[in-house]
């Protein structure tokens, strides 16, 4: 099971709003650029939030205090309670790596969102924006950061690229981000969050300790997204039999949603997952790790219960030798109905014109996505955010090859992540799944949690939530309900 571990990932609403400065034009964005600031108000929860907007470029700086970086972001400060400096404040980011803040900022925090179907799926162009009743900024402040090569951030003159461009580099350049922004924007005193998303989950793991050994900054969270912490989780190889167990029940929430399974399982998704997830721990591992030794009445039986709690036919499982990968999934569950599943989303789907291809040629679930964000977020940040650039706004950037840091192993956070809750006793985790994601599946990190060399006492600090759709949960509209809730449930008890 290889994925390429990338997150590209209603009529819009009238609103009013002041400029209060504007930035200069400029053909490539640096710290010169002035922060722009901008007033709004949006309904939350029933609740009318008054709030800034400020985009801007902060530097990331040498040890002379040069600048080797511009990292472009948006700020949401909540205007109408007092307490400003000690209000809650939350760094958020997506991953790829190589993917700009968009996706959680105009589909699941931000006051803003890009318009799409109720259940995810894409509306027909032109695009729109909306207000986002979902948002979280009725209960903390927001900052959305665009690594380096993403959005309008950019490398300064004459500075290489590709140092930005690995786990070291990134938690570096991001963390010195966090450090400045809230160095200039007197938040030392007030409660700190991050929530990333995707390679997002990653780097968040490694950003609470960097932050906490580097600077002294202690987080009070960590919201996960449908992200891994070990991608030995994710990614199977010779002798690493581990993901297609742990991708099992996404696969059985995907064959639910699509009606394949049968009777009993179809009449309680929650019954079909418990027997889903307690086959991949035992029966399933057990005949994994026994490869070829495995007897012909086990392997028989073990057919048999892959097909009841997948969908697809003996023979397709006989064929993969038990270890079906998400790209056959995806092909072969509606095969016979001509259509294919998303990666990132199982629920969503099209037609790739291949019936004789053994996997999936795209991603239905990317490609919904992307026109309405894309319009979304080009249409927002020059017109209602007034931050003039001509540079095209980086979505997806090609930051490849990525430096993990890991030679003849697969790279993890996971160790990272146990030392700063070991030392921070009250930061709290929030871990958040879609069940048809297939790319990032909540047991990959629910497994990853459960084998950290954690304190007992500390994993009460550690909750799940999951949801009915996939990676970005957020696109349907009540999983955008769902998340709002657990998240204000994490930032104000």
């Amino acid at each position: 099971m290889k994925f390429i571990f990338a997150l590209f990932l209603m009529a819009a609403v009238p609103v009013s709003r002041a400029a209060e400065t504007n930035a200069p034009l400029a053909q490539i964005p640096d710290a010169s650029h002035a922060p722009v600031r901008v007033t709004n108000t949006v309904t939350i929860a029933g609740e009318r939030v008054r709030y800034a907007a400020e985009t801007g470029m902060l530097p990331i700086l040498k040890p002379d205090g040069t600048a080797r970086a511009s990292v472009f972001y948006t700020a949401y400060t909540r205007l109408d309670l007092p307490g400003g400096a000690t209000r809650p404040v939350m760094f958020c980011f997506n991953g790829g790596p190589g993917s700009a803040s968009v996706w959680l900022h105009l589909g699941a925090l931000g006051p803003r969102r890009a318009v799409m179907n109720e259940d995810g799926s894409q509306p027909a162009p032109p695009f729109g924006l909306a207000d986002n009743a979902n948002s979280v900024l009725n209960v903390s402040d927001l900052v959305f950061i665009d690594p380096v090569a993403t959005g309008f951030s950019r490398p300064a003159k004459e500075e290489k690229a590709d140092q930005f461009f690995g786990d070291a580099g990134d938690l570096d350049a991001v963390g010195e981000f966090i450090r400045l922004w809230t160095t200039r924007h007197d938040r030392w005193l007030a409660p700190k969050y991050i929530c990333g998303e995707s390679y997002g989950v990653f780097r968040a793991a490694g950003l609470a300790d960097h932050l906490r050994s580097r600077y002294g900054l202690y987080l009070n969270g960590l919201i996960l997204v449908s992200g891994v912490l070990d991608f030995g989780t994710i990614s199977s190889s010779t002798g690493n039999d581990l993901p297609y167990a742990l991708i099992l029940p996404a696969y059985t929430a995907a064959a639910h949603f699509h009606k394949k399974l049968p009777p009993d399982l179809q009449a309680d998704l929650s019954h079909a997952l418990a027997e889903a997830r307690a086959f991949a721990r035992g029966e399933f591992t057990s005949a994994l790790l026994q490869g070829a030794s495995l007897s012909a009445e086990s392997r028989k039986k073990t057919v048999a219960t892959l097909a009841r709690l997948t969908g697809l036919k003996t023979s397709l499982i006989e064929d993969y030798d038990l270890r079906v990968d998400g790209s056959v999934f995806r092909k072969q569950l509606l095969h016979d109905e001509g259509l294919i599943l998303g990666a990132y989303d199982a629920r969503l789907t099209g037609r790739d014109g291949d019936p004789s291809a053994s996997g999936a040629r795209f991603d239905p679930s990317s490609t919904a996505v992307m026109g309405p964000f894309s319009a979304a977020m080009n249409a927002y940040v020059r017109g209602e955010l007034k931050f003039v650039d001509d540079l095209p706004y980086e979505l997806l950037a090609g930051v490849q090859p990525w430096n993990y840091g890991a030679r003849n192993d697969y790279p993890s956070a996971s160790e990272r992540l146990a030392s700063v809750m070991n030392q921070n006793p009250y930061l709290k985790i929030l871990v958040l799944g879609g069940r048809c994601d297939l790319v990032c599946p909540i047991d990959t990190i629910r497994h990853s949690l459960d084998h950290m060399a954690l304190a007992p006492a500390l994993r009460k600090n550690v909750s799940f939530a999951e949801f009915d759709a996939g990676h970005m949960m957020y696109i349907n509209r009540p999983d955008r309900e769902k998340m709002q809730e657990v998240i204000t449930q994490l930032v104000r008890p």
